[in-house]
């Protein structure tokens, strides 16, 4: 792998960029983008917020620093590092253009093409153009951490459990020496695997299901069975390292004055409520992992008003065909962002969206071969399986106690939006954000958008309606007022047909 990432390019004076493919995103599925774009012979940027490839997925050991990394924390590093050497190819021709630590915080569809204003990601430099465009606009943002307040969550030393696995790999190290991850969904396995084989200690994993909504849907992970082969090596490591893993148990308090001590458990009934006497107080903690499955990327597919669903997950998604194009011609998406299925399954669609990208004709018929096309339908059925078997659990808002912190950046507390919603009649997340300010701090709401839309709709999982409104983002990401200026000399997109 070439230890270089930056190739020469332009500076944030350049008024813009013309590509025949721009791909948004440089994790699984922007990178197999990129790779079968390239290989039918037209030119492509991978524009990115991380600084080297590879995404949350696939982060790894600074190569800027000469550390390398040998894909111990890593699943499909094979298949990383052949991305990898087609992308490095790909700048070393000239035809792949890479803008890392880069956001996008506007996407326009004119009349020809799609208009990207950028921003530099805090702390990198501005070397990207102010405003790329392309024929073909590839959106494959992948996703983050769904998180769920617990009284305590706003304590030094409480991550997501997907923060605590780039932790990991990015530096080789652990944030903290005794950890307890909870909430619920596979993804919990390796992160606890991988804490233990950096050389921390797990001192629970407490998932919030009891497994049993696997029995049914048995048959559509015996389908995809390197899933199998996974599980299975996350056991032997939980059996070698002796992990406790505690079924239907939720966290209820965690503890600490000026950080995490200890955290307070409990067993739930299969209606979300604790099981009497059934507490305990695990000590001797520095370290809290939560994760409630992931939520996508939405804004930018939401800027450019592709059609959306609600996935089983409660996840807004953007629809799209088997080839991957969405309801806005010219505008494919692949990952995480439709819907929520895993590494394996966002290359197969970002190999598929790089062709029709760059395919005309004939080439956008044969977008998929069949042998992809099942392999997809195998890997979307045991992520509806997952998804199944590991709901947000019924009843997570009575937990809620009213003095615990919701919106942690404007320090919104559950009592504050129990009572906009009762007494100020504002049932949604727009109407909180008005009146509470919950959502309108730095995060602008990624964090806690979801617990925010619940509590407003006294309900466990929000509606489409608010999904949409909090996906809907003139600006999709922080950036300076100077950057509104590259605006100024552009047309006005015409809406999409």
């Amino acid at each position: 792998m070439s230890a270089a990432l930056h190739s020469p390019r332009g500076t944030a004076a350049d008024r813009s960029s013309h590509f025949d493919v721009a791909i948004v995103g440089a994790g699984p599925a922007g990178l197999a983008a990129a790779q079968s774009a390239l290989a039918a012979g037209v030119s492509v940027c991978i524009i990115d917020s991380g600084v080297q490839p590879g995404g949350q997925f696939w982060r790894h050991r600074s190569e800027a620093a000469g550390v390398p990394d040998d894909g111990a924390l890593h699943h499909g590093w094979a298949e990383y590092l052949e991305l990898r050497a087609d992308f490095d190819r790909g700048r070393a021709s000239g035809r792949l253009t890479h803008f890392p630590g880069t956001s996008v915080w506007q996407a326009r569809r004119l009349e020809h093409r799609f208009a990207l204003s950028t921003t530099p990601v805090a702390g990198t430099a501005p070397e990207a153009p102010a405003q790329v465009t392309a024929t073909s606009l590839i959106l494959a943002t992948g996703g983050y951490d769904r998180q769920l307040p617990v009284p305590g969550w706003e304590l030094p030393g409480v991550y997501a459990a997907g923060g605590i696995q780039s932790f990991m790999k990015q530096n080789g190290s652990l944030p903290g020496a005794r950890f307890v991850i909870a909430g619920t969904g596979p993804f919990l396995l390796p992160v606890a695997a991988g804490i233990s084989q950096s050389g921390g200690t797990v001192a629970a994993v407490c998932e919030a299901t009891d497994l049993t909504g696997w029995l049914p849907r048995a048959h559509r992970a015996a389908a995809v069975p390197t899933k199998g082969v996974e599980g299975a090596a996350y056991v032997g490591t939980f059996l070698r390292h002796r992990i406790p893993y505690r079924r239907r148990t939720v966290i209820t308090e965690i503890i600490g004055t000026d950080r995490v001590t200890a955290v307070r458990t409990a067993r739930v009934d299969r209606a979300g409520r604790p099981v009497p006497g059934s507490e305990r107080v695990i000590g001797g903690v520095d370290a809290v992992g939560l994760g409630w499955g992931f939520t996508p990327q939405m804004e930018l597919p939401v800027q450019l008003g592709v059609e959306t669903r609600v996935d089983l997950d409660g996840s807004l998604v953007a629809v799209v065909d088997a080839a991957q194009r969405s309801s806005v011609p010219g505008l494919l998406i692949a990952g995480e962002l439709t819907g929520v299925g895993g590494a394996t399954l966002a290359v197969l669609e970002g190999r598929i969206a790089g062709r029709v990208a760059a395919g005309s004709g004939a080439a956008r018929v044969r977008a998929a071969s069949t042998s992809e096309l099942r392999a997809i339908r195998r890997h979307r059925a045991f992520a509806a399986a997952m998804h199944l078997a590991h709901p947000v659990p019924a009843g997570w808002e009575d937990l809620v106690c009213d003095d615990t912190l919701v919106c942690r950046c404007e320090e919104v507390t559950a009592g504050s939006l129990r009572h906009a919603r009762d007494e100020l009649a504002s049932g949604d997340s727009r109407s909180q954000k008005g009146i509470t300010r919950a959502g309108m701090g730095w995060c602008q709401g990624r964090v806690c958008g979801f617990a925010v839309s619940c509590l407003a709709g006294g309900s466990s999982t929000p509606s489409a309606a608010t999904l949409t409104q909090n996906a809907h983002r003139p600006v999709a990401q922080p950036l300076p007022l100077g950057a509104l200026r590259t605006l100024a000399d552009e047309p006005s997109p015409r809406p999409a047909k």
